[in-house]
């Protein structure tokens, strides 16, 4: 039988695109050497899990809506899904799951780590180990696939059990360094074709430098 734990997480330094690596320790309780995994890992963020500041509260009413309606809407949110093949060991190991992110902010994930702030930034709370923890993000992997035993009898096929998940909470600033580092102190909106198209033509025609500037020039135009 296997069981499940994660230990670590850390921002993907190699990676084409913004990724976190989770490191999953793997134990197996019998004699036999486990020849080889096909794991699939579902992570799922578990909203209720954490305390939330005022500003926390705005930035998230679109995705829960009105505080006074969290009771309802805070359900838990899917993270990733994430197949890996693990390769044979003896007794534990620890398997690195890298989770690709994207800031598509039309993602419920995503928008609910954009929402929130990290320990040491501006307007967060910062008062020691205990507070960070609270703060971080409750994540729950929930873990199945196949299992081939090595023996001299040849190998064999098991079932990762159903029931098999682990828990780990992530850091908001571990997100935020992977964000960092190829989207730093920026983020992305998608929009439709002809909205860009409409855009651009704004921009052109203004001979707006930049994205940044354009977006400014609507907003007073709005404000006015």
């Amino acid at each position: 039988m296997l069981s499940f734990a994660c230990i670590g997480a850390r921002p993907e330094p190699y990676a084409a695109g913004p990724s976190l690596v989770f490191d999953v320790e793997i134990s197996h309780d019998g004699v036999q050497r486990v020849h080889s995994v096909a794991l699939r890992t579902q992570i799922r963020i578990e909203p209720r899990g954490r305390s939330y500041t005022p500003e926390e509260t705005g930035k998230l009413a679109d995705l829960f809506g009105a505080p006074s309606r969290w009771g309802e809407t805070l359900n838990p949110l899917q993270f990733a899904q994430i197949s890996t093949t693990v390769t044979g060991f003896s007794g534990s190991t620890v398997v690195p799951i890298s989770v690709p992110l994207t800031y598509d902010l039309d993602v419920a994930s995503t928008k609910y780590f954009h929402g929130l702030t990290a320990d040491g930034e501006d307007g967060a709370e910062d008062s020691g180990a205990d507070k960070a923890e609270a703060r971080a993000v409750p994540l729950v992997f929930l873990f199945s696939g196949v299992v081939y035993y090595g023996g001299l009898a040849g190998v064999q096929v098991g079932l990762v059990s159903w029931h098999e998940e682990a828990t780990f909470r992530l850091p908001v600033a571990t997100w935020r360094a992977a964000m960092d580092a190829h989207f730093p102190g920026s983020g992305w909106i998608r929009v439709g074709t002809r909205t860009l198209d409409a855009l651009s033509a704004y921009r052109s025609e203004r001979a707006i430098p930049n994205w940044d500037e354009t977006f400014e020039h609507l907003l007073k135009e709005a404000e006015r």
